[in-house]
């Protein structure tokens, strides 16, 4: 069904993703069970100053974030996009949340996936249902 390009890039930051093969996997498979395909969808993994700048730029948003997603798709089938993400953001968030580096990576990663999907975390409601897919998919991972 059409072809899937998952790619994994650094921009002003020197970061190396670690088990590419795996997460790409696993990101389709959550992509399929949500009755999706992917198409091409872009990870980007920057510094908090570089997602800020996005944020400016393209949102008006004046406030360091963990990820910011662009929706590219064309078709209803397909999921495409642009995902960038703060490493450093990263790193923080899992010291506050006492959890690994490794995990708190992965739930932001299929949060965007998620967005891309049609799910929302705006009102309190939203946002719990989004946990608990998250919640739900990082269960399923298998590395």
């Amino acid at each position: 069904m059409g072809h899937s390009k998952i790619s994994f890039f650094a921009e002003s930051i020197t970061f190396s993703l670690r088990q590419k093969k795996h997460l790409r996997l696993w990101i389709t498979e959550t992509i399929k069970a949500e009755g999706k395909h992917p198409g091409e969808l872009n990870f980007i993994f920057c510094s908090d100053d570089y997602l800020l700048s996005i944020n400016q730029q393209y949102l008006n948003h004046n406030t360091y974030t963990d990820i910011v997603t662009f929706d590219n798709s064309t078709d209803k089938s397909k999921i495409e996009g642009d995902i960038f993400i703060s490493v450093e953001r990263i790193r923080e968030n899992a010291v506050s949340f006492k959890v690994s580096v490794k995990d708190e990576l992965h739930r932001v990663i299929i949060h965007g996936i998620l967005h891309l999907l049609g799910y929302k975390d705006k009102t309190p409601k939203s946002k719990e249902q989004m946990t608990e897919k998250e919640d739900f998919y990082l269960a399923l991972r298998d590395f």
